[in-house]
C-alpha cells in the first residue's frame, strides 16, 4: 500500500494520538508498542516510511532503523526523539535515518514530515523509472555473488536483458536460475510487463496444456468456465518456463509453434496473437534427452538463442560467506547472532549438493534451533555432516560421512596452531614436503599468522 506507514511507540497516548493525526490526514497507520511488534509488522507488511521513538524497552529505535534497512534499504525511516537527544537523532540520519521529529511536535509538524517522505518516495522512484527505461541495466543487488565465475555469469545477463532474443538458462537445482530469470526481465524492456513463472514438472501432463495455452468451457470434462493460459497472462512481458526438460514430448511442437509464431491456441479455442519473451531453465542435460529421443532438437535450438549457464555453488566457494551474510540479515536483521569462525570454514568447505537453496535452509534451521547467539559447529544440521570428534588421538567418524576436504583442512590448520604458524614446522609435523604445505594454504585459502 503506497501510503502505508508504520508507527513504533511505547507511549500509548502519544501513539494513539499520532495516529488519528496520520489518519486524519489519510494515510493507512500501521502501530506497535515496542520495537519487536514493530519489525514483525515490518516484515509482514513491508510499508514504505516507518516512523519509531528512540526509547523503547527491548530494542530501542536505533535497533529498529537497522533491522529495517537491512531488509528494505529503500525504506524511509522517521525517528521520534527528545528535544534533549536531538544530536542522536541526528546521528542517526547519518547512519541511514530520513529524518527525525523532536518532542513535542505539532500536528502540523507530524504532517509537513510525512509529506515530505512520501514526495521523496515518489521522486525516487520516477528518478529509478526513468534510470531503467534508459539504461536497461539489470539490478546486480538482487544477485549475491563476487566470485570470477559469477561476475562473468552477470555480464553476460546485462548484454542479454535488453535484447529480445529467448534465454535456456541451466544449472542444478538450487543455483538460482528464476532469480537470473527475474534479472533478465527487470532489465528488458518488457520490465514494466508481467513476469509469470510456470514449473513444467509441478504440473500434471493432461492439465499442462491447459496451463499453457489457456481452454474454453466445455472443451474437456471438467473445463466449466473459459481460462486464460500462462502465454496470454504474460502478454507484454515475460513467461519463465522452469523445468522445461520435463516437457511431455506430444505437446513440445505445440509450444515450438507458439514461439515460432507467436501465436497461441487454447484447448477448444482459435489462434491468437501473443507477445511474449520466453526464458526456460532445466537442472537437466538437454543434448542428452536429444540423443534420447525425449526432447527435440528443433525446440532446444529454439529456446537456447542465448544459453547461460548458473555455476553450481561448489564452484563458488569465495560467494558462501556473502550468502550467509544475506540471508542471517534476511532472517535475523538487527539481532546479536553471528557465526563462529569455525563454522564459516566448515560451511565454506562443505560441497553443497543442494546450492544457494540448501545454504538457505540450512541458515533457516540452526537460527531456530540455536543454542546462543553465535552459531557454532554444534549448531549445524546433522544431515550435512558434523565434524568429527577426536578420542585419544583417533578420529570418531560421524555415522553418515565426511567431507575429506574439511577433514584435511582441520589437519592442516591444527598443524600451524601447533607450530605457531611455522610452515616448515608444520609441513614436517603433517609428514608432508613444504609446497605440498602451501599449496594446500591456498586450496582452502587457509591464513597463516
Amino acid at each position: 500500500m503506497a501510503r502505508q506507514i508504520l508507527l513504533i511507540d511505547d507511549d500509548a497516548s502519544l501513539r494513539r494520538v499520532t495516529e488519528f493525526n496520520l489518519q486524519e490526514a489519510g494515510y493507512h497507520v500501521l502501530t506497535a508498542s515496542d520495537g519487536a511488534e514493530g519489525l514483525t509488522l515490518f516484515k509482514r507488511y513491508r510499508p514504505p516510511l516507518v516512523i519509531t521513538d528512540v526509547q523503547m524497552p527491548g530494542i530501542s529505535g536505533y535497533e529498529v532503523l537497522e533491522a529495517v534497512l537491512a531488509l528494505e534499504p529503500q525504506t524511509l525511516v522517521i525517528i521520534v526523539t527528545a528535544f534533549s537527544t536531538v544530536a542522536q537523532a541526528v546521528d542517526a540520519m547519518k547512519v541511514g535515518a530520513y529524518d527525525y521529529l523532536a518532542k513535542p511536535f505539532s500536528r502540523d509538524q507530524l504532517s509537513l514530515a510525512v509529506a515530505k517522505a512520501f514526495e521523496y518516495c515518489n521522486l525516487r522512484r520516477e528518478n529509478s523509472q526513468l534510470k531503467e527505461a534508459l539504461s536497461g541495466n539489470v539490478d546486480r543487488e538482487q544477485i549475491i555473488g563476487e566470485a570470477r565465475a559469477m561476475q562473468h555469469l552477470l555480464q553476460r545477463v546485462e548484454k542479454v536483458a535488453a535484447s529480445r532474443a529467448f534465454v535456456l538458462i541451466s544449472g542444478e537445482s538450487g543455483t538460482g536460475k528464476e532469480v537470473i530469470a527475474k534479472a533478465l526481465h527487470r532489465g528488458s524492456e518488457r520490465s514494466k510487463g508481467p513476469f509469470i513463472a510456470v514449473n513444467c514438472a509441478a504440473i500434471p501432463k493432461d492439465l499442462l496444456e491447459s496451463e499453457l495455452f489457456g481452454h474454453l468451457k466445455g472443451s474437456f470434462t471438467g473445463a466449466i468456465k473459459d481460462r486464460k493460459g500462462k502465454f496470454s497472462l504474460a502478454n507484454g512481458g515475460t513467461l519463465f518456463l522452469d523445468e522445461i526438460g520435463e516437457l511431455p514430448l506430444d505437446l513440445q511442437p505445440k509450444l515450438l509453434r507458439s514461439l515460432q509464431e507467436q501465436q497461441i491456441e487454447p484447448v477448444g479455442g482459435v489462434t491468437e496473437q501473443v507477445d511474449v519473451r520466453v526464458i526456460a531453465a532445466t537442472n537437466r542435460d538437454l543434448e542428452e534427452a536429444m540423443q534420447a529421443g525425449t526432447f527435440r532438437e528443433d525446440l532446444y535450438y529454439r529456446l537456447a538463442v542465448v544459453p547461460i549457464e548458473i555455476p553450481p555453488l561448489r564452484e563458488r566457494k569465495e560467494d558462501i560467506p556473502l550468502l550467509l551474510k544475506f540471508f542471517l540479515r534476511k532472517q535475523q536483521a538487527g539481532t546479536g547472532v553471528r557465526f563462529s569462525d569455525k563454522i564459516l570454514a566448515y560451511l565454506q568447505n562443505y560441497s553443497w549438493p543442494g546450492n544457494v537453496r540448501e545454504l538457505e535452509n540450512v541458515v533457516e534451521q540452526m537460527l531456530i534451533l540455536r543454542s546462543s547467539d553465535i552459531l557454532d559447529l554444534s549448531d549445524l544440521p546433522e544431515r550435512i555432516g558434523r565434524p568429527a570428534a577426536q578420542i585419544n588421538g583417533v578420529l570418531n567418524l560421524p555415522a553418515d560421512g565426511y567431507s575429506l576436504e574439511v577433514l584435511e583442512q582441520e589437519a592442516v590448520q591444527e598443524a600451524l596452531r601447533r607450530c605457531n604458524g611455522n610452515k616448515s614446522k608444520a609441513a614436517a609435523f603433517l609428514r608432508i614436503p613444504r609446497h605440498t604445505l602451501l599449496y594446500r594454504l591456498e586450496k582452502y585459502n587457509i591464513q597463516t599468522f
